[in-house]
């Protein structure tokens, strides 16, 4: 914004500090002529900076969700047909499929036909993973158990994409799937999980059957009400035997500015 606007502004301030405090977003920054001021300068460089380490950084199980955390869910960890991370990003095919050996592992390890199959995958963002998923998994746990659901042994699976559901539901023949994986990092965080989430996925299943609930953050979808929609989401699921665009969430209508 302008220096010579600014005065202009005095009669509102309380309005854009509710503008500010509802998004993570640079809105109504300050400016001296065309440039942003220093401080704002330093700051996008500092994310974008994040941002590019979080796509860049390769998963490791014990390191990014903690050794204890790992032994208290057995979690185990496998990979796609990607065998690194420059792979992974130049061939997003690779990551939507099961290597021979992971599918070994999972046959091994994870029991068939779940309520619900929690899998883990690093993404984009290896940050968003090691931020959110300790805090999350066990609220899913606890929420499932507690409607007397079948929970699969959750894994994590190393250059996930999102269509790698459709080879776990084959596979494990599970009723939905839910895949945690880091979004794409963007300038206002590089810290944002997703759940997607599918009814028996398959060959052939592509986004529009499935559905997403994202911006799982500090500044975004808290990891208790993720954890709630995601299993109340999940019921509607089991409920229609269907998932995708058919499905709607029953969300309550947000105030601005409250």
């Amino acid at each position: 914004m302008a220096d010579g606007n600014n005065s202009d502004l005095s009669i509102w301030p309380d309005l854009i500090e509710k503008i500010r405090a509802r998004t993570p977003a640079r809105v109504l920054a300050d400016r001296t002529g065309a440039a942003y001021r220093t401080a704002t300068q330093l700051q996008l460089r500092q994310d974008h900076a994040a941002a590019r380490d979080a796509v860049r950084a390769e998963f490791e199980l014990e390191r990014d969700l903690g050794a204890e955390f790992v032994a208290r869910w057995k979690l185990f960890e496998v990979s796609t047909l990607a065998t690194s991370k420059e792979e992974y990003l130049r061939r997003p095919d690779l990551g939507r499929r099961l290597n021979e050996d992971a599918r070994d592992q999972i046959a091994e390890h994870c029991a068939l036909h779940a309520d619900l199959q929690i899998v883990i995958g690093d993404g984009l963002s290896v940050t968003a993973v090691s931020s959110h998923v300790p805090a999350l998994l066990p609220q899913l746990a606890e929420k499932a158990r507690s409607r007397g659901w079948k929970l699969g042994q959750p894994f994590t699976v190393k250059y996930c994409r999102v269509g790698l559901m459709n080879d776990i539901g084959e596979l494990l023949q599970p009723k939905v799937v839910v895949l945690l994986i880091g979004e794409r990092p963007g300038l206002a965080t590089a810290e944002s999980l997703s759940a997607y989430m599918a009814y028996q996925p398959r060959a052939g299943h592509n986004d529009s059957n499935r559905n997403l609930i994202s911006n799982i953050h500090a500044r975004g979808v808290s990891t208790e009400a993720a954890a709630s929609r995601i299993i109340e989401l999940a019921e509607q699921l089991m409920r229609r035997q269907i998932s995708g665009v058919e499905i709607k969430e029953n969300l309550p209508r947000t105030k601005w500015l409250k």
